[in-house]
């Protein structure tokens, strides 16, 4: 059987590849966006907890940065429930709440300790909604890519190709950073940053490269 690893590999010299790069290339570029801007990313990932990618992702499109920022809570319900995302009333009201931290670009250039592992504990502390997943995956989209987003595909992926013997049903922040570590190693042993081989295992599952 073909493991995870010669998997990958076949997929880097694929057109698969050309995706990756293009998408790694857009979450460097996010280093220099303003404030606004990593604020609608941070929403976006408020959104994807417990829900499909693409509909925050169709979310983040209709209200943009604009939106995030100016919109009242009943709008935001709004357009989150007509997106059919699940949680729309909680959502809204974790949207309102992060508006506390809409310097978020400032806010993290200004810690005095600029490690990603900070900046995540930074972020899971601070924001409601966001946990480490969260954290790690906006960090990753705005150009950070040293950490692990244990979302189900990749958990699922660990546990398939026997780098987990289970996936946890509670993934405390011990687990995560267990698991995290068997992450980092894998992306080590191919050369690679944590984004990158995130967006390729995330294509293994869904046959797509999404953010």
């Amino acid at each position: 059987m073909t493991n995870l690893k010669q998997k990958i590999l076949l997929l880097k010299n694929s057109k698969v590849k050309e995706i990756v790069d293009k998408r790694l290339k857009e979450f460097e570029l996010k280093q220099k966006q303003n404030n606004d801007e990593w604020y609608s990313e941070m929403c976006f990932c408020i959104l994807t907890a417990n829900s499909r990618a693409q509909t925050a992702i169709n979310i983040q499109n209709e209200l943009g940065p604009k939106g995030f920022l100016e919109k009242n809570q009943k709008e935001l319900e709004e357009t989150i429930s007509r997106n059919k995302h699940r949680f729309s009333g909680m959502k809204s009201r974790y949207l309102i709440e992060s508006r506390k931290q809409k310097e978020i670009k400032s806010i993290l250039t200004n810690l005095t300790i600029k490690s990603q592992e900070f900046l995540r504990n930074y972020l899971a502390e601070n924001i409601l909604g966001i946990g480490l997943k969260e954290a790690s995956h906006f960090l990753r989209n705005v150009g950070f890519f040293e950490l692990a987003i244990l979302d189900r595909h990749i958990l699922a992926l660990l546990q398939e190709y026997k780098y987990i013997s289970e996936i946890p049903k509670s993934l405390t922040k011990k687990e995560y950073f267990r698991i995290e570590k068997i992450f980092q190693n894998l992306a080590k042993e191919l050369n690679m940053a944590s984004a990158e081989l995130d967006l390729y295992m995330w294509y293994m599952r869904t046959g797509e490269v999404l953010k």
